[in-house]
């Protein structure tokens, strides 16, 4: 049987040139006066929230820009989330505003990140960014991880376009906006989902495949096209560890290219986090 040992697509190590990168802009704007801030709204006291909150906090340490999280009770009213985020989008120091999701199921997620007006968006999930991004139009705020999916496929030196591109999942958060790129990269892009009749015979075809279903190793190596790129945004917290969508050890003999879990996608989308809010606070100021 033949088989090859995929080149591992290292996030870690690609989210830190960006982050070096970010740091000089950072000092750029500073110079001018704009010091960029990003704000996280978290609701709740969910384990994994927390512990991106603290991830993101230490990112824009590292990078000069400033962070503030307003950590929230997991029983409050949703009307008193949307007078925080008024407060927050009329704040003019303030340039990115977050709300860490999951929220608690008796707030509407989607009334909490429409209030956030589309300059401070820096998480890309409301409808006039994601409506920009559909259309083409303008220059949107994209949403964080699929931004960072891009970035590693590139990463790799392939030419995304006329590439056949399976993106597994459908959210709003990945699956459709990663979608949107990949056709924006001019690839041919089929996505899959629960109700996709015999999941296999679609990603074997896949010459990039993007997983993105929240369920531990759903993409086996016998689902897998010899030599193609293979981007896991799965983290799946397991009692062996933390595992991705895609059977790393058993894939990475037959993929040309694979992102590990972790290591991956994950710090990537903190990156684009970074990205987003340097960019809000640099449009703030009328800087081009």
């Amino acid at each position: 049987m033949w088989t090859v040992t995929a080149k591992i697509i290292d996030g870690k190590a690609r989210a830190k040139e960006i982050r070096s990168s970010l740091k000089k802009d950072v000092e750029s704007l500073k110079q001018k006066g704009i010091t960029p801030k990003l704000v996280v709204v978290l609701v709740g006291d969910d384990p994994a929230s927390h512990i991106y909150v603290s991830n993101k906090e230490k990112a824009c340490a590292e990078v000069g820009i400033l962070s503030e999280t307003h950590k929230l009770p997991a029983m409050t009213n949703e009307n008193d989330i949307l007078k925080l985020i008024l407060k927050l989008n009329t704040d003019r120091n303030v340039h990115g505003i977050l709300v860490q999701l999951p929220l608690p199921d008796h707030i509407n997620e989607e009334n909490i990140t429409n209030a956030i007006i589309q300059a401070k968006d820096v998480d890309g999930l409301g409808t006039i960014n994601m409506g920009m991004l559909i259309k083409g139009e303008g220059d949107p705020l994209v949403c964080c991880t699929p931004q960072g999916v891009i970035d590693l496929i590139k990463t790799t030196g392939i030419d995304i376009k006329g590439k056949n591109a399976v993106v597994v999942g459908r959210s709003n958060m990945v699956g459709k906006p990663t979608a949107i790129l990949l056709l924006k990269e001019h690839a041919t892009v089929t996505i899959c989902h629960s109700r996709t009749v015999d999941l296999g015979s679609v990603t074997n075809k896949a010459d990039i495949l993007v997983a993105a279903t929240g369920k531990a190793k759903k993409i086996t190596a016998d689902m897998v096209k010899k030599s193609a790129i293979v981007i896991d945004v799965g983290m799946i917290k397991t009692e062996k560890g933390w595992s991705g969508d895609v059977d790393f050890e058993k894939v990475k003999e037959i993929a040309g290219y694979i992102t590990p879990v972790p290591g991956g996608v994950g710090p990537m989308t903190i990156a684009m986090l970074l990205k987003n809010t340097v960019k809000a606070a640099t449009r703030s100021a009328g800087i081009k």
